[in-house]
């Protein structure tokens, strides 16, 4: 069974292909730019851009299973996901599994959620077999939220979401293309263990790290004006902003069983993944 892994030179991409590689599967390592490809024993790089036909069809070709690492945030993002899910048809692929987001819909509040949603849809209707990994927000990227100043700032209020380890994501998606038949056309819900409140979460981040982080619990209006030096589109920003009003929904207040099911053990907690060193 011949597996690939694209978005393999980034965080999640990267730990499932050394994973991979260390249990001796030799995945196929899909990469924007070969340079920053992870140096693996018994990989082969394939460099392809997700909205570049030909190159994806080529790196696809011969593939049985496809880790299918969603394209970074951009305007255009759906459309490079709709070129890689055809390529990877016309390539032959039989299998995807792709990384989407806890509540993928077209209706979803954090608006990122609903290109994942969009890009479920195109995998269900691609004609190969699929296995979605909807994952909460990361616990791993609450300290980069926090910043150099330890404040964590947005309209979050009182909503909860189980944030999830991303070396958990990681493990799950390697586990699942070694062993795929028993998760085809299965939507996995990848959560913590507990879902936390933002104020919940900095009491954790600062008795696992010793350092005092705080919540500020924005406004919408305080929110868009925090961000405005960023000098970004107006569809980051309300990414951004959507990311805070999404757990002030309700929306990510989920806690699943799913991760233990693929993994045998139970989730990481924010303390576990907020002790790791940066």
């Amino acid at each position: 069974m011949r597996l690939a892994v694209t978005g393999a030179s980034g965080k999640v991409g990267g730990e499932v292909a050394r994973l991979l590689a260390r249990a001796g599967a030799q995945p196929r390592l899909v990469v924007r730019d070969a340079r920053r490809a992870p140096d693996l024993p018994g990989t082969e790089v394939a460099q392809a851009h997700f909205s570049d036909a030909t190159a994806c069809q080529a790196a696809f070709t011969g593939v049985d299973v496809l880790l299918l690492v969603s394209a970074g945030e951009s305007a255009d993002r759906v459309q490079q996901h709709r070129t890689a899910i055809a390529s990877a048809a016309s390539a032959g692929v039989g299998h995807v599994v792709y990384t989407s987001f806890l509540g993928a819909a077209a209706e979803a509040e954090f608006t990122l959620a609903r290109d994942h949603g969009a890009t479920e849809d195109l995998l269900r209707d691609s004609g190969m077999t699929w296995t979605f990994l909807r994952d909460s927000f990361y616990a791993d990227v609450l300290l980069d939220f926090a910043g150099a100043d330890h404040v964590i700032r947005g309209p979050g209020a009182d909503g909860r979401c189980a944030y999830v380890a991303r070396a958990d994501v990681a493990a799950a998606a390697a586990a699942i293309l070694r062993d795929p038949a028993p998760w085809a056309g299965r939507t996995l819900d990848l959560t913590g263990p507990t879902a936390l409140t933002l104020a919940e979460a900095v009491e954790i981040m600062t008795t696992s790290r010793g350092e005092e982080y705080s919540y500020v619990d924005e406004t919408l209006e305080e929110a868009r004006a925090s961000r405005a030096p960023y000098g970004v589109p107006d569809w980051q920003v309300e990414a951004w902003i959507s990311t805070y009003t999404a757990i002030a929904s309700g929306q990510l207040d989920v806690v699943s069983g799913d991760l233990a099911a693929v993994l045998g053990r139970a989730p990481r907690p924010l303390s576990e993944v907020a002790a790791a060193p940066l």
